[in-house]
């Protein structure tokens, strides 16, 4: 029976949050048997909720609940003897649901495999059978020698000491399995489950030699770098390291990550996409002789727990992965690095929490006073500006090694020139050229598929999304219209469903620019990178080395070529509807758009040879392009920081998102209209809205926001804390789903 104060209110009880998004965490009492001081905060438990079972997170203790005695529920078990979260990840991961404004719970979930959240043994385990007393009775009195399967397996688990391993089983006795079922049903043999002991490099955290293969020697601009991120291996410091692709900033990384082995410290290595940990990892297991866990959403459920294990037992030094992996258990860090730190692939924008993982590599490494590395041609303009006030340290890699001179950029003024599905007659005599001169050549569009639209030339009609406020791509090798959207797709028309009238695709994407270029070229090998060629990591891979290779003479891609690869045979880039980001009513295109032209035209040039890059536009007037042409990306970032300084936007501002969405678009309306009543009244915080998203309707579902602008950071948390109860409860028993998304990086 539960202790009870005077009161009739029970004492010591565990306080749990649940994978769902409820911010206050559940009282109840303790596993019998189980003082409740005993339960490890970071530890699960198997609870009872309503009329099912689920798994809870242990997050603290309390001498009374304040609920009634009899309304209190027993936790049924605990999962684990140890915090499965240990106190580093889990202040992390507190950090971020305050920070985010997110459930706890749903935080904690998430940041472990799927089979953890459903109860799985935190550690690896193996299954044994071995023969019980009743078994050995019955072999020595000859009960089962009619049925010599099952004497066999009695026999050979007899001669052993504890049994044997489901694999020794089958490798000694092919199938073993139907005898055993019916030998346990008999009480003969019994199964038991035994956690595989972690084979650990290095012992007590002690220095360990490593023999790596041998580093290449550093340039002067490496090793400074090198010696000023080491310099500060005891202390929180955060490194912003510039340099373009083939500057060496991955040598960089593996020096100081060699450093931090070598003081038994563990190491985590953030990528934006999953196209670049494999060209990573290959590279770190040649010069890093320590265990590795790579953690990403293209591991099979049982690939991700394996390598969560590894990394939580200490087994893996090193810890590779994408935007999740910043929640990875790591044994000692000693070094956290982010590559591409300006990439949005580091912001959660869909379901869950919407955390920013290089924001939050940051905070960990304050936490552990440890260095971070943030590595970028093109930093964001946050990161900038930390380097402005002296928060950061910026490290420049000034050019690549292979390269003389920073490649010459002309704009193309598609005003002035012919244009063949997309391709200006300049760029063609230049493609043309370089193919001459036995060169490679680049072209970048970031727009996948054959075209983005299909129209009726009768009546006007437009191949449109039933689900979406979006046109139907054209995939022309497919025959199929695509929504990039929802994923909806149909059957590529012959003529228009409406008027009978003939169709055509307008514009283009990266299959017609390359169809265009194989009519131009037919004698010249072409690739294509983009979602739909290289979909598995395989693929890519296969893609990269042809190129590399020399295979190919002419590469068409979307924003996967400009995401680390490394071209060397690459003398002429191309960038087709740059555009696209010169009008967008996202205050951050700009931003991405130069970011992208540097990191492309990046790939342009070798040795002696400077490099070329063609950039097609219809306002070569633009001062953004011509920033970019006349002082490279830190005169355009001077420009746009201090427009966004005059226009009080981040980073000299702090914004917040409250998205709604639902089946009807006036529930969704209404009920952003009610937050906006509710708003506390913060000093400089305003709270804009709501109007409809950019994509107003996805997916048959309609979304509109509230946009929430504060002078600072305190402010705007300030009015959060107070304003989210009002949201919760007016989303109570509404048809209408709302996430709050704090510094989103995208407006639109």
């Amino acid at each position: 029976m539960a202790d009870l104060t005077p009161q009739g209110v029970a004492a010591g009880v565990i306080k749990v949050v649940l994978d769902a998004p409820l911010r206050a965490p559940f009282d109840y009492l303790p596993p019998p048997g189980l003082p409740a001081e005993t339960v490890p905060v970071g530890a699960r438990v198997r609870v009872p909720l309503g009329r099912r079972q689920t798994v809870g997170w242990v997050v603290g203790h309390a001498a009374h609940s304040t609920l009634a005695a009899e309304a209190l529920k027993s936790a049924y078990a605990l999962l684990d003897a140890d915090p499965l979260l240990d106190a580093e990840v889990l202040r992390l991961l507190r950090w971020a649901a305050d920070y985010y404004h997110h459930a706890l719970g749903e935080l904690l979930s998430a940041a472990v495999p799927k089979a953890l959240r459903q109860g799985r043994p935190s550690q690896a385990q193996q299954q044994f059978w071995r023969i019980t007393p009743a078994g050995t009775a019955a072999l020595e009195s000859g009960q089962c020698d009619r049925a010599p399967r099952q004497s066999a397996l009695l026999r050979l688990l007899a001669g052993t000491e504890g049994g044997l391993s489901e694999a020794a089983l089958a490798e000694q006795m092919p199938r073993w399995r139907p005898a055993a079922r019916q030998l346990r049903v008999q009480g003969w043999l019994e199964q038991q489950a035994r956690v595989i002991p972690p084979v650990r490099l290095g012992t007590g955290g002690a220095p360990e030699a490593l023999a790596s293969t041998s580093a290449p020697t550093l340039s002067a601009e490496q090793a400074t770098a090198v010696a000023q991120i080491e310099a500060d291996c005891q202390r929180y410091a955060a490194h912003v390291l510039r340099g373009v692709t083939g500057s060496g900033k991955t040598e960089v990384y593996l020096q100081c990550a060699e450093r931090a082995l070598a003081r038994g410290r563990g190491v985590l290595m953030l990528v934006p996409e999953i196209a670049l940990t494999a060209q990573l990892i290959e590279r770190v297991r040649q010069r890093l002789p320590v265990n590795l866990s790579v953690l990403h959403s293209g591991l099979s459920d049982s690939e991700r727990l394996s390598a969560w294990r590894a990394a939580r037992a200490g087994d893996a030094r090193v810890v590779l992965g994408t935007r999740s992996a910043i929640f990875a258990p790591l044994a000692r860090p000693g070094l956290i690095i982010v590559d591409e730190e300006h990439d949005s692939s580091y912001k959660q924008q869909e379901g869950g929490c919407r955390y920013s993982a290089r924001d939050l590599a940051v905070v960990r490494a304050q936490q552990c006073q440890i260095p971070v590395v943030l590595g970028s041609a093109t930093p964001s303009f946050e990161t900038l500006v930390n380097v402005q006030s002296g928060r950061y340290r910026q490290l420049s890699l000034p050019r690549r090694s292979d390269q003389a001179a920073p490649a010459l950029l002309k704009l193309i003024d598609l005003r002035a020139h012919a244009v063949r599905h997309g391709l200006s007659s300049p760029v063609v005599d230049a493609i043309r050229r370089h193919l001459r001169e036995a060169s490679q050549v680049l072209v970048f569009i970031n727009r996948r598929g054959y075209a983005p639209t299909l129209l009726c030339t009768a009546c006007g009609w437009l191949a449109s999304c039933e689900h979406c406020d979006a046109r139907l791509t054209v995939h022309q090798a497919r025959a199929e219209l695509l929504c990039h959207h929802c994923g909806a797709q149909r059957a590529l028309p012959e003529r228009c469903g409406r008027c009978g009238g003939p169709v055509k695709p307008v514009g283009q994407g990266t299959e017609r620019v390359e169809a265009t270029l194989q009519e131009l070229f037919p004698e010249t090998a072409l690739l294509r990178l983009d979602r739909d060629t290289a979909a598995a990591p395989a693929e890519l891979d296969s893609i990269l080395g042809r190129i590399r290779r020399g295979e190919a003479r002419i590469l068409v891609g979307t924003q996967m070529i400009t995401k680390g690869h490394h071209f060397p045979g690459v003398l002429l880039v191309v960038v087709l509807n740059a555009d696209q980001g010169l009008f967008s009513t996202d205050f951050r295109a700009s931003e991405r758009l130069a970011q992208t032209i540097v990191q492309v035209a990046g790939r342009a040039g070798r040795e002696q040879t400077q490099g070329e890059v063609l950039i097609q536009t219809e306002f070569p007037e633009h001062p953004l392009l011509q920033a970019l042409l006349a002082g490279g990306y830190d005169a355009f970032a001077a420009s746009a920081l201090s427009e966004r300084a005059a226009a009080r936007w981040p980073p000299f501002a702090r914004l917040a998102l409250l998205r709604a969405s639902s089946v009807e678009r006036e529930t969704a309306v209404r009920f952003l209209s009610a937050a906006r009543s509710a708003a506390p009244p913060v000093g400089g915080v305003q709270v804009l809205g709501p109007v409809d998203a950019a994509l107003a309707r996805r997916a048959g579902r309609h979304y509109a926001q509230l946009l929430i602008e504060s002078p600072t950071r305190a402010a705007l948390h300030r009015f959060i804390d107070q304003w989210l109860p009002e949201v919760d409860a007016l989303a109570r028993g509404q048809r209408v789903r709302y996430a709050l998304d704090v510094d989103p990086i995208d407006i639109g």
